[in-house]
Formats: structure tokens, sequence, C-alpha cells
């Protein structure tokens, strides 16, 4: 039997984005047993102390689900403190459901990417997407950061800091590196704001990426972290909650959840394909699954986020719906309903 691969989910976004509220968010909602790296500058661990204090693990168990790293950004330390960071987390793989990574807003998330392809670890872990957050309210008054000048600040007087990359440029590669984009403070924008503000991102960013808005930290856990089992029977789920008295006139989102199965031959290239080419038109936010393929003697597991497509071989749960001969068995999550109609007419 083939080992368990872990999901990484890799979360980033520039001070004051609302990366840590999120990640609390997520750490009490989202029913998984989590670990957390968590990547800071200096030797005060801010974040860290505030996801330890929000309840999510006996006090046991804190010091190894949350992990702190104050050397640097990651993508200047992979092999100093990254990698052997995640090593000893793969050592408790089988008591984890996941792995979240919060970078500091001032990492290039493109090297950490590599990273998780190093030898040893690549076979124990897939990245399950990355999730970039954008403070909407500091965009739409002309920049990506609410406090411009302490960031300049620490990127010039930080020693622990090996790269010197405009604030922009961070920005573009943060929004090009994204599976999903969560406008934070969405809450304080009017319809038409947040709309400039979405184009902007799409401008500097993937034009099919999806764009979410979000606020107080508070989403659907499942569009993040994935789909557990029982919450295959999703039909609809809000995408944030409000409980603040702010004005606004944007319409809340809401995610479809469709399942689809069906028993016929799978090509994995021609499957691939398929998925593929349908997240832009259905924006799709994700879909987990497996698929039957002759010849195969284990079933070939599914996960995508957006445009990230991940498939391993991997025994399945003896309890899992089998075809007869060959099939597929897909969740989905999208902002758009059609999905399984359209996926049975593409083959």
């Amino acid at each position: 039997m083939s080992a368990i691969r872990l999901p990484v989910t890799v979360v980033t976004g520039f001070l004051g984005s609302g990366k840590t509220t999120l990640l609390r968010h997520l750490l009490r909602e989202g029913n998984q047993r989590l670990a957390v790296v968590v990547n800071e500058f200096g030797t005060v661990g801010l974040d860290g102390d505030l996801l330890k204090n929000c309840g999510l693990c006996p006090d046991d168990e804190v010091d190894e689900r949350i992990v702190e790293l104050n050397n640097g950004c990651l993508c200047c330390t992979v092999q100093e403190d990254f990698l052997p960071a995640m090593e000893a987390l793969l050592l408790r793989s089988n008591q984890l459901d996941g792995i979240i990574i919060e970078t500091s807003g001032l990492a290039l998330p493109k090297p950490l990417l590599q990273a998780l392809n190093w030898p040893a670890i690549r076979n124990k872990v897939f990245i399950n997407g990355v999730v970039t957050l954008v403070d909407g309210y500091a965009l739409s008054n002309g920049s990506p950061v609410g406090d411009l000048k302490s960031i300049n600040q620490q990127i010039t007087t930080d020693k622990s800091i090996d790269h010197l990359t405009p604030i922009n440029e961070l920005f573009r590669d943060q929004l090009i590196s994204a599976d999903l984009v969560l406008i934070s403070r969405s809450d304080l924008l009017s319809a038409k704001s947040f709309s400039l503000v979405r184009d902007e991102v799409k401008k500097q960013g993937n034009s099919i990426t999806n764009i979410l808005p979000i606020s107080n930290g508070k989403i659907e856990p499942s569009v993040i972290l994935g789909l557990c089992k029982e919450q295959n029977n999703i039909s609809r789920a809000d995408q944030y909650d409000h409980d603040h008295d702010h004005d606004h006139d944007h319409d809340h989102v809401d995610v479809i959840s469709e399942h689809l199965r069906f028993e016929f031959p799978i090509d994995k290239d021609l499957l691939k394909e398929i998925l593929v080419n349908l997240v832009p038109e259905y924006q799709i936010l994700r879909i987990k699954g497996r698929c039957w393929i002759e010849g195969k003697a284990l079933p070939l597991q599914i996960q995508m986020v957006g445009c990230r497509f991940n498939s391993w071989f991997e025994s399945a749960n003896d309890e899992s719906w089998k075809p007869s001969k060959a099939g597929i068995d897909l969740v989905s999550l999208s902002l758009k309903g059609g999905v399984e109609k359209a996926f049975e007419s593409s083959f």
C-alpha cells in the first residue's frame, strides 16, 4: 500500500492582509488535524502566539503542531530551516490531515513551492494550493499594503532578508503564484470599489484565477482545505459570514457542490485536459476524487485547486464506491452550476 500524502496549503500575502485571522478561523472551524508553519521576521513570533492561543489543540500538542521560523523569509532559508521543519512534521504524518504554511509577506512563493519537490519530502506531500490574501481596502486606496512605509523600512534594515524585491514585484509574484485570491476587508468596500480591486488583481495576476471576497477571516473551510468525507453532501455553502454593522451593497457569494459519478473508460491525460478547461468557465474552486483506470490495480487520486492538478495512485478505502470496470467519482466546489453535465458532454 502506498503512503498517504499530506496536503500542503500555502497562505501568502502582505502584512495586514488577514493571513493570521484566516488561519485562526480554519483551525477552529475546519474540523481537521492541521500543523502550521509560521514564517516571521525577527525574534518575536506574534503570529505564532496568536495561533497557539486559538484553542486549536491540547497544550501538550501546541508546540508540535505550530512551528515558528524566525530566521528570515522561507525563500532564503529553505535548506537551513524549512526542510528540517517539514521532515519533523512528516514524522507525525499519521496524526495529521494537512499542513498550512503561512509565509512572510516579504517571501517569494515560487522558491517555497520548488522546495516542496525536495527528494526527502516530495513523495510525502502534495501542493494543495496557494492562497493569496489581498488587503482590499488598502488596494482600493492605491497600495497593496496599508503601511507601505514600515514594510519598506523592514526591507532595507532587516539583515535576515537576502533579497531586495520591490513591493509591486512581490505583489505580482504572490498573485501569479496563487490558485485562489481572497480579497480581505471586503466589508469596507462598495460594489464599485470591490469591482475595481478585483480588476486590478486580475490585471496583475492570472486572469483565470478565482477571486473571492472575505471579511473577518471567515470562509467555508472546505474551499481552502479540501473536501472531507462528511462534507461530500454539501449542496450550497455560504462563502463568508458577516458579523458587522457596515453598510455595503455587493452580493454574498455562494459555492455550489456537485457530485460526479460515471462508469466508462478514463484516459488520465484527457481527464486532466477536460478538468483544467472547465475551471475558468465554471469558476471551479476545487475538485477531489478518484478514478479507476483500466489495467491499473489502484485508483488514481485527483486533487485540484483552481487549475492546479494533482494526481497519484493510492489505495482506496474499502467502503468507497467502485465501478464494475472503469469509472470516476469526483466532488467539485464551484461558483456556477452545471459542471456535471459539462463534464459528461466532454467525453
